[in-house]
């Protein structure tokens, strides 16, 4: 297992700390199990999909939590009725364990719309810039008034 140590950044860089916690958390959750498996896509220019394979969650046990750029979805599978206490299996493959995996999101980027669907959630992303960091055309005034070497036309009176 590798650990990068990024304190020499911290030391000669300023301001790229949150650059620097981004990488060190990246590290970190590359490291955890790869469960429930999911996709990440581009839908649009500014738009984003993340599939997750949650079979056999109801909507009621999955969670799904935005905090300060953070995206978290959890699922917390609920105890099983008593019909299914009695049932005895040759083979158990579906995971129905508890869960939780999360995303750093960039700025902008909010949560649009959620779904289950056949056991596949489905979370809408967008990055939703505001007006003040949109490009904008500046229109330029001139303030020529067609003279030659600044010389005014005078009349005669």
């Amino acid at each position: 297992m590798r650990t990068i140590d990024l304190t020499p950044l911290y030391r000669s860089a300023v301001g790229f700390d949150r650059l620097a916690s981004l990488l060190e958390s990246a590290a970190r959750t590359s490291q955890e199990n790869g469960w429930p498996p999911y996709n990440i896509e581009t839908t649009g220019e500014n738009a984003y999909r993340i599939e997750i394979a949650v079979a056999g969650f109801k909507p009621d046990e999955l969670n799904i939590e935005v905090k300060e750029n953070l995206l978290t979805v959890t699922g917390r599978k609920t105890a099983n009725d008593d019909g299914a206490a009695n049932r005895t299996y040759l083979h158990r493959g579906l995971a129905e364990r508890d869960f939780e995996r999360r995303f750093q999101l960039a700025d902008y980027v909010i949560v649009t719309e959620a779904r289950l669907d056949n056991g596949l959630l489905s979370i809408e992303l967008k990055r939703e810039l505001p007006e003040a960091l949109k490009p904008r055309r500046i229109e330029i005034a001139s303030t020529a008034t067609g003279l030659i070497e600044g010389k005014a036309k005078t009349k005669a009176a």
